[in-house]
Parts: structure tokens; C-alpha cells; sequence
């Protein structure tokens, strides 16, 4: 039997958890009331079953009730969405949600926008129609990823997909409470669990399972925090494979037979501002495991961490915490004690690559697969843009299933030869863009979390906000002759990282209303932390702050150098001595006895009162800032001038 370690102080999420007899209460009783929002005990509990309570923040009223509404997630391993699953997800989101489908960084779908009042015919519609939300949330195993890419003829693509299905089906939670709250206690029709997988959540190890309780691999208190799990191919890192609580990397030999997995553990990326001890972390790795013990290894990891885990700070309550603490070698002794026999050396692998799978692929099997480029995720109609209604009548007409990307983007599978010039046509037909090389790279290789006005935790914008900021920053590089550059660039409305900006070249990261803490030094294909460089960048300041950044990157990168690469070799103070010496507009100007020193506190300019009416109508019927329109203005006066 295992011995939990006692924690005399526990948080009140562990006190709640333990009085909730297995996430039923309150939120069973108060499922039944009639009321607008659940209280936020059983918001708590809400979680594990998939959902978060918002309100809508745009519509608050002083003096009237808050716009509450659910936010209902996807169980979906490895991004796999049938059919019938996504015209019932498109049809809730009409009848009960907001119009529009998001998909998530973890390669499920949301819901936006539901009240409390259809929350449970949404979600029985949901496990009607091949799905679920089943610890989507909460202080379990998140949805596990693997790469969206269907190749039928690499068979490590689908033993990724395979074990990473298998594995979520492992750390399910059992007490079947999920189906009695929502389906009145009848079981929801799904495709039955493989042998092996039964076997594993039974098999005792050394204190991996705990007795005599209705949840034999979380026990009754379930995780101190949530849990994110991967599995991949050698060379592929569609997924962040460093950002993950567990990493699995598919081993094959020469024949494409699987003989285990490479494992990595401790990456994670949730922090708090002002708050130094909490951090991102990148994942170490841990060693190797025949494909025989892969279940047993991954039930001994998530044993740790439910036993040794913290649980009195939620803060300090991830994995990464844990190892950053203990040291990945007593980490790893612990993880053995449990698995009950040593883990095998790392075995070497090749270069990661980031991969979106953008564009026409053939399956290996005849048929073909397209991924469709989603900006930020977000599925809607709007204007002449009708991706919605086109993703709905191709899954209509052809009856095929996609895949969900880690970078928000569909991957429709399984199209036969002479279905291609259809779905090409429809896409065309309701505005979407089939070409992947005509999309923007700054926008193709970019992503935002949905903050405001829906996310409780988002400080600032980050959907809405970062289009125009993508387009700031190409208007910017094109003026500096930086026409062909791109790199990957993420933004969330709060430090807690749902779109990874801590891998980006470029992060940006909500700190306070319209400003940003900015992060540098990602790479390209995802295998370096980025590190902050500035606290708070308002959105105003964003031309004037970036381009003595990017002139300097211009001026002194190497040969094919990555801008990601470039901030982290020549270092922030690099950086930083450049910008403070910098002339904003002086990337014109040969002549650099003519600079002269640009501080922070130098950057405003005064306009005649008669003028400014005017320059405030201007900026906001083009959406841009006022400093900016005069930045520009100057420009082309001094170029003028100097042509002269």
C-alpha cells in the first residue's frame, strides 16, 4: 500500500478536494439550482469535469449582475476529432455557445460562451457523439498530444498517436462520478479500452497504486496540479516536447518496430509576475524504457509527483517545482524506487524540427491529408471569411475526421485522390487561404492564448490584440529592409503561458493593461527557453522600442542566424547598450556623426493643438497609434528632405 507523505498544511484546493467525495459536491447540488454561476468551491470542482466559469467582460454593467457563461473543453489525445464530433461541437457553439470554436494549444476544441443552465445538454451531447471533456481541467492528466500528422506509411507517427490514446485512457479518472453528474449514471459509448491498458492501471508496482480507494492511480486527492503528458517521433517537435510534465519519444528499430520510448520530465511553463520563485522550466531527460514498461514508467512518475508533490502552494505545486528542488538525479531514484527497476541510458536522437504540417500531404496509403492554416485558433464566420461554415459542409459532404494541431490549426485526414479539388474548392469558395506559402510567416508561426474578455486570469489582450500587432511589427521590418524576415511569436494576456511564449523568439507576455513583459531568445524549432527582457512594453511604444532591436540584429547576425538565436548569443546587455544609443529613424542615415543618444524619457513629441484633433481621428480609423503616424510622417519628410 502506499505511504503518502503528510503534508500538516494543505491548500484550500487539497481541503476542498478531500470533502468533494470524488468531484461530486458542490457542484452536484448546485448544478440543480437555479441560479446564473456556480460558487467558487464548485468552480473548483468544475474543472476536472472540463470547464471553467467566466464572464464576459465586455458586457459588465456597474450595478448588474455579471455576463457568467461556461467555457467547455475537449478530451481529444493526439488531436483526433470524428466527424459526428465536429458537427455536434458545431452546432452546441451555435445553439448554446458564441459562434465560434477555439482550438486549444493542447489540441482540443472550445466551447465559449455556455450558460450554466445548458451546461449538462452540452456536455451529454458531447459524450453522445464520440467525445468528451473528462479531465480536460483540473488536477489530473490534461489532454496528451502527439503529432497531427496521419502518415500511415512511418509507423513511429502512429505508435505517437496510439500510445498517446492508451495513456490518457490509463489516467482517466475511475470513479465514474464524471458519468453519473452528466449522463445520469449511464456509461458513454466509446471505443473500448486496450487490454494492456487495463492490465497497467492495475499493476501494483512499489506503492504506485493506492488500495481500497475508487481512484487506484490519483487516490481520493487526485494531483497537487495539473498534469501534461506528450509522445512523439525522433526529429519532430510539433508538440514543444520540452514543456511537458512527461515527454515520450517513439523508438523504433531499422524495421519500424517499436522498442520503447525515450523519456524527459520537469518542463512547464506557469509562472506568477513579481513572484521569482515561481519560473518556466524546460524538461530533463530521464533515461529510456522498453516499450513493455512504458505504462508502469508513466505511473511511477505521476506517483512522485502525487505523493511528494507540493500541496500546500499551488504555485509551487507542478512537477517542474519538484525536480527543480529535489535535483533530477533523486527525481529519478524516487521515479525507479516505484517502477522497481533502473531506467536504461538516453538514447541519442536527431535534430527537433518544428513542423505544422501545412498544405497537401499523401497518407502513405493513397489517401491524402490537408492542414488549413487557423489564425490564433479561433473558427468562425466573419465577412467574406466563412471558415466555419466551410469546415462544416466539407465534414458534411465527405464525412472525414481531422486532427487538431499544437499550434491551432486543422488537419483534415483521410481524403481520397478525387475529394481534394472539393475541399479546395469549397475553402476558396468561403475566403480561406489553401496555399500555405501565401500566408504571412509572422502570423503562420505565431499564437495567442483567447484572454480577454472572457479568461478571469488575463491582465491584457492577447487574440484580439496580436493580429495588429503582427502587423505593426511586418510594417516595421519591411521599412527597415527586413522584408523576408520572420519568427515565431507568441502572446498571452497573463504569465500563466497557454500559447508556450516562453519558447518563442519573440514572447510577449500581459503585465498590466495594454503592456507587456517581452521575452527573447526562443528558437525556431522550440528547444531553448526564451529569457525576459522587458517588463512592461506598452503597445504604444511597440515601433519605437523594437526597431533598435531589429536594426541591431540586422547589422550583426550571422549567416542564416535565427532572431531568437541572435538575442541569446550577444546577450541583453548587447542589446540593450545598442538601443540606448540608437536614434530612432537613424537606420537611414549614413552619417552617424549626426546620431544622438535615445533614452526611454526622449521619446515624446508635442503637436499644435489645431493638429491634434485631427491626428486622433486618423489613428483610430486606421488603428494605429497617434506616435506612430508622426513617427512615420517624420520619416518620409526626412527622407524627403535628404533626396533633396
Amino acid at each position: 500500500m502506499v505511504q503518502t507523505p503528510i503534508q500538516t498544511k494543505v491548500s484550500k484546493v487539497e481541503k476542498l478536494k478531500d470533502r468533494s467525495n470524488y468531484l461530486r459536491e458542490p457542484l452536484l447540488s448546485e448544478l440543480k439550482e437555479g441560479t446564473t454561476h456556480f460558487s467558487e468551491d464548485a468552480i473548483q470542482i468544475l474543472k476536472f469535469h472540463g470547464s471553467y466559469q467566466q464572464d464576459n467582460r465586455d458586457n459588465r454593467a456597474k450595478g448588474q449582475e455579471k455576463d457568467y457563461q461556461m467555457m467547455l473543453r475537449t478530451r481529444s489525445p493526439g488531436g483526433l476529432v470524428p466527424p459526428e464530433l465536429f458537427l455536434a461541437l458545431d452546432r452546441l457553439s451555435e445553439e448554446y455557445g458564441n459562434h465560434t470554436l477555439r482550438i486549444t494549444t493542447r489540441q482540443g476544441f472550445q466551447i465559449h460562451g455556455i450558460l450554466k443552465k445548458n451546461l449538462q445538454e452540452v456536455i451529454k451531447s458531447i459524450l453522445d457523439n464520440m467525445g468528451s471533456t473528462l479531465s480536460a481541467c483540473g488536477d489530473v492528466n490534461r489532454n496528451i498530444m502527439s503529432p497531427p500528422a496521419p502518415f500511415k506509411n512511418k509507423p513511429e507517427y502512429q505508435y505517437a498517436f496510439e500510445y498517446a490514446n492508451n495513456i490518457a485512457d490509463l489516467l482517466n479518472p475511475q470513479s465514474g462520478v464524471y458519468y453519473e453528474i452528466w449522463l445520469d449514471g449511464e456509461k458513454a459509448i466509446s471505443a473500448e479500452e486496450a487490454p494492456e491498458v487495463k492490465a497497467a492501471r492495475q499493476s501494483q508496482g512499489n506503492g504506485m497504486i493506492v488500495e481500497n480507494t475508487l481512484e487506484p492511480i490519483y487516490g481520493e486527492h487526485y494531483l497537487p496540479r495539473k498534469f501534461k503528458i506528450c509522445v512523439t517521433v525522433p526529429g519532430d517537435n510539433s508538440i514543444d516536447v520540452y514543456t511537458h510534465d512527461i515527454s515520450l519519444v517513439v523508438m523504433t528499430n531499422k524495421k519500424g518496430e517499436l522498442q520503447g520510448f525515450n523519456v524527459m520530465a520537469g518542463g512547464g511553463l506557469g509562472r506568477t509576475h513579481n513572484k521569482e520563485e515561481t519560473f518556466a522550466r524546460i524538461s530533463d531527460e530521464l533515461g529510456y524504457v522498453d516499450k513493455a514498461d512504458v505504462y508502469d514508467l508513466v505511473k511511477a512518475i505521476v506517483a512522485t509527483q502525487r505523493d511528494y508533490g507540493d500541496r500546500t502552494n499551488r504555485r509551487h505545486a507542478r512537477m517542474k517545482y519538484l525536480i527543480h528542488d529535489w535535483g533530477v538525479a533523486k527525481f529519478k531514484a524516487k521515479v525507479e524506487s516505484y517502477f522497481g527497476q533502473e531506467l536504461k541510458p538516453f538514447k541519442k536522437l536527431p535534430e527537433w524540427q518544428y513542423q505544422d504540417f501545412l498544405g497537401w500531404y499523401e497518407q502513405g496509403d493513397g489517401k491524402w491529408f490537408f492542414g488549413i492554416g487557423v489564425e490564433n485558433g479561433r473558427i468562425k464566420d466573419e465577412g467574406a471569411f466563412q471558415l466555419k461554415s466551410a469546415l462544416r459542409e466539407i465534414v458534411q459532404q465527405l464525412n472525414i475526421p481531422m486532427r487538431l494541431s499544437p499550434n491551432h490549426n486543422v488537419i483534415l485526414c483521410e481524403i481520397d485522390p478525387e475529394q481534394k479539388e472539393t475541399i479546395e474548392n469549397i475553402l476558396q469558395n468561403r475566403g480561406i487561404e489553401t496555399d500555405p506559402s501565401a500566408i504571412e510567416p509572422l502570423t503562420r508561426y505565431s499564437m495567442a492564448c483567447p484572454a480577454l474578455p472572457t479568461c478571469g486570469l488575463a491582465v491584457t489582450e492577447s487574440e484580439r490584440a496580436l493580429p495588429g500587432i503582427t502587423d505593426r511589427i511586418r510594417a516595421l521590418l519591411n521599412k527597415l529592409g527586413m522584408a523576408d524576415e520572420h519568427f515565431v511569436m507568441r502572446m498571452t494576456g497573463c504569465p500563466n503561458g497557454c500559447a508556450r511564449p516562453y519558447m518563442a523568439e519573440l514572447g510577449f507576455v500581459g503585465s498590466a493593461p495594454g503592456k507587456y513583459q517581452i521575452w527573447l531568445g526562443g528558437t525556431p524549432n522550440q528547444t531553448q527557453l526564451a529569457q525576459p527582457y522587458e517588463q512592461k512594453m506598452s503597445v504604444e511604444e511597440l515601433e519605437n522600442f523594437f526597431e533598435p532591436i531589429f536594426v541591431f540584429f540586422q547589422q550583426n547576425r550571422q549567416s542564416q542566424e535565427s532572431f531568437g538565436s541572435f538575442c541569446s548569443r550577444v546577450g541583453f546587455a548587447a542589446i540593450r547598450n545598442f538601443s540606448e544609443n540608437y536614434t530612432i529613424g537613424s537606420y537611414m542615415d549614413t552619417d552617424t556623426t549626426t546620431k544622438r543618444k535615445f533614452r526611454k524619457n526622449q521619446r515624446r513629441v508635442s503637436v499644435p493643438d489645431e493638429v491634434f484633433p485631427k491626428l486622433k481621428e486618423i489613428a483610430e480609423k486606421e488603428g494605429r497609434p497617434m506616435n506612430q503616424i508622426i513617427a512615420d510622417a517624420l520619416s518620409e519628410y526626412f527622407t524627403k528632405k535628404k533626396e533633396a
